[in-house]
C-alpha cells in the first residue's frame, strides 16, 4: 500500500479546513495511508477573571486510509492536564452512495459538521448536541440532493460518565447527579436545493435513548430533535437551527463534562441558533479569510426557579495561510459556561450581566 505523508484536511476542535465534507471527516479518494497532526497555541483575555495569557493549547496526531471499499480514520489529542481520543472508526462502502462506519464517531445531529463557524462553537456544543463523538454504528446514504444518516450508539466514547477528561461533552457522573449515557438511536435527513442560484440545505434530526442512574439503578429517557437550514451563495453563508433536548431524570438539572470540568445544565431546553459568515473574495496575503457572527441561546423549559436562559455570541474571523490556520474570536456570554457563568441554563445571583473574553488560536498542520 503506498504511503502519503502530508497535510490531512480535517476539522480540528473547530478549525474548518478545505477538505471537510458536510457529512463529516473527508474520505481518502484513493487507496493509501495519510498521516498528519497539528500543534495549536492560544492566547486568552477575560474581562471577568484573571486572563490565562498565551500557552500551548493542543498536540494532535491522526491517520486515515483506504483500501478498496474499506476505510478508517483516527485522531488522538493531548491537552494541558489530560489526553483523549477525538474519533476512531472503520468504514465500509456499500455501493457508490452509502457507507457503514463503526467506532467512535460524530453523532449525526443538526447542522453538519457544525452549527457554528468559530473556534468556540455554539451553545449546542456545551449541551452535547453539537460535534458530539460517541461509540456506535452509523449508516450514511447520499444520492443526488438527499442525504440520510441512521445511527445507534452504545454510550459515550469511554462508557463511563466518571471520566471528565474528554473532548466532546457527555453526561457526567457526579455525587448530586449520578448518571451516564446509555443506548441511543439517531436519525438525520437533509435535502439540498438550488434556490435562485444559492444552495439551500433543509433538514431535520432526532435521537432517542436513555441515561442510567448509577446510584439507584434504572433508566430515564434522553431525547432531542432539531430543524436546520443552511443557505450558501457566493461568499455568504447563513445557518439557522432550532433544537430541543430533554433528559427524563426527576431533577431539573443534568451534569455534563469535558476538558476535565463537570458542570450543570438545564435538563430540558430549546436551543435556537442564528449564524452569519462571509468569506472575503480577496484575502490579500492570506489564502482565505472568513468573518462571522454566531448567536445561540439556551431557553430552559419547565419553569423551575433555579433555571435561567443563557446567551452566547461569538464574533470573529478565521485566517488561512499555507499550513497555518488562526481564529480571532470575541466571545460574549450571559449566564453561559466558559464565559463566566455557572453552567448552561442555570440561575446564579447576579449572573444576568454580560461577560466576555478574547480568544486567539493559531494552529499549524502537517
Amino acid at each position: 500500500m503506498p504511503i502519503r505523508i502530508g497535510r490531512v484536511w480535517c476539522l480540528a476542535g473547530g478549525l474548518l479546513l478545505a477538505g471537510v465534507q458536510a457529512t463529516g471527516w473527508a474520505q481518502p479518494a484513493q487507496d493509501g495511508l495519510e498521516l498528519g497532526g497539528a500543534v495549536r497555541f492560544s492566547y486568552g483575555w477575560l474581562d471577568y477573571a484573571d486572563s490565562p495569557g498565551a500557552d500551548l493549547e493542543l498536540l494532535r496526531a491522526e491517520a486515515r486510509g483506504r483500501k478498496g471499499p474499506a476505510s478508517f480514520s483516527f485522531q488522538y489529542r493531548w491537552y494541558d492536564g489530560f489526553d483523549a481520543v477525538h474519533h476512531a472508526w472503520a468504514g465500509w462502502d456499500i455501493g457508490s452512495d452509502a457507507q457503514l462506519r463503526a467506532g467512535v464517531q460524530q453523532v449525526p445531529f443538526g447542522l453538519l459538521p457544525y452549527a457554528s463557524h468559530s473556534f468556540w462553537f455554539g451553545s449546542g456544543y456545551y449541551l452535547g448536541i453539537e460535534d458530539d463523538y460517541d461509540l456506535g454504528v452509523v449508516w450514511e446514504h447520499g444520492a443526488g440532493p438527499h442525504r440520510w444518516h441512521v445511527g445507534w450508539f452504545q454510550g459515550d466514547e469511554y462508557g463511563s460518565g466518571a471520566r471528565h477528561g474528554r473532548y466532546s461533552f457527555d453526561v457526567a457522573t457526579t455525587p448530586e447527579l449520578p448518571y451516564r449515557e446509555r443506548g441511543r438511536v439517531a436519525l438525520r435527513y437533509e435535502r439540498v436545493l438550488d434556490w435562485n442560484g444559492a444552495a439551500l440545505a433543509l433538514g431535520g434530526s432526532a435521537f432517542t435513548g436513555h441515561i442510567e442512574d448509577r446510584a439507584a439503578g434504572g433508566h430515564h429517557g434522553h431525547h432531542a430533535a432539531a430543524l436546520h437550514a443552511q443557505w450558501r451563495r457566493g461568499p455568504a453563508t447563513v445557518q439557522l437551527q432550532w433544537a430541543r433536548y430533554r433528559y427524563g431524570n426527576p431533577e431539573p438539572r443534568m451534569a455534563l463534562s469535558a476538558f476535565m470540568f463537570p458542570f450543570e445544565i438545564a435538563a430540558e431546553a430549546d436551543v435556537p441558533t442564528f449564524n452569519l459568515a462571509w468569506a472575503l473574495p480577496r484575502p490579500g496575503w492570506f489564502d482565505g479569510v472568513t468573518c462571522y457572527n454566531n448567536l445561540s441561546l439556551t431557553l430552559p423549559r419547565g419553569g423551575d426557579p433555579g433555571l435561567r436562559e443563557s446567551w452566547q455570541n461569538v464574533t470573529g474571523c478565521s485566517f488561512a495561510k499555507g499550513r497555518m490556520f488562526t481564529y480571532v474570536d470575541w466571545i460574549a456570554g450571559r449566564n453561559m459556561w466558559f464565559a463566566g457563568g455557572p453552567g448552561v441554563g442555570i440561575a446564579e445571583p447576579g449572573g444576568d450581566g454580560w461577560r466576555s473574553r478574547l480568544n486567539v488560536n493559531m494552529g499549524f498542520f502537517f
